[in-house]
């Protein structure tokens, strides 16, 4: 039986040889050159589908946790504001600021676990938007009232969260 086998993918061997050899002389000029379809794998791009997911679900924590943080040191910066309490408002604005600082870090660790490096750098974007109004203090300085605080702090949250929004759309 294994002698069978051998003879058999010998002379398969052979023949394939013979094929490929006997045209290679007489056809070469006449017949363009085909080249039979890879049956390789294209490279198609990566399914970052499951990561992303999981990324998202990460960073919804961010609306539960680190922006209402925020949200609640801005509500106290602007009573300490009403009330002129100008001790109290340099700490209330450096706790709305740190928590700021917090809301992009938690965005650049979240998203450092992305494996699609567009949204990976997405969310480098966001976190350096919110970086920059921490540092600048734009955001903390401007809101003054709980009507412009409610009236704005959508569209803040939107202007800041909209490089990683798209990812995370359902």
């Amino acid at each position: 039986m294994r002698r069978a086998l051998l003879a058999v993918i010998a002379g398969s061997l052979l023949l394939t040889g013979a094929a490929c050899d006997s045209d290679a002389d007489s056809n070469e000029a006449a017949a363009p050159a085909t080249t039979a379809p890879s049956t390789a794998p294209s490279s198609a791009a990566p399914d970052y589908t499951a990561n992303t997911k999981q990324v998202c679900t990460k960073l919804q924590t961010l609306y539960t946790v680190e922006l209402r943080d925020f949200g609640s040191a801005m509500g106290k910066l602007i009573t300490y504001r009403e009330a002129k309490q100008t001790a109290e408002i340099t700490k209330a604005e450096a706790a709305a600021t740190t928590e700021l600082k917090q809301v992009a870090a938690k965005i650049r660790n979240d998203t450092a676990a992305a494996q699609n490096p567009e949204f990976k750098a997405a969310g480098m974007t966001s976190a350096a938007k919110v970086d920059a109004s921490a540092a600048n203090k734009g955001y903390v300085k401007t809101v003054t009232t709980m009507t412009k605080l409610n009236s704005t702090i959508e569209n803040q949250f939107k202007e800041w969260l909209s490089p990683v929004a798209g990812y995370c759309a359902a």
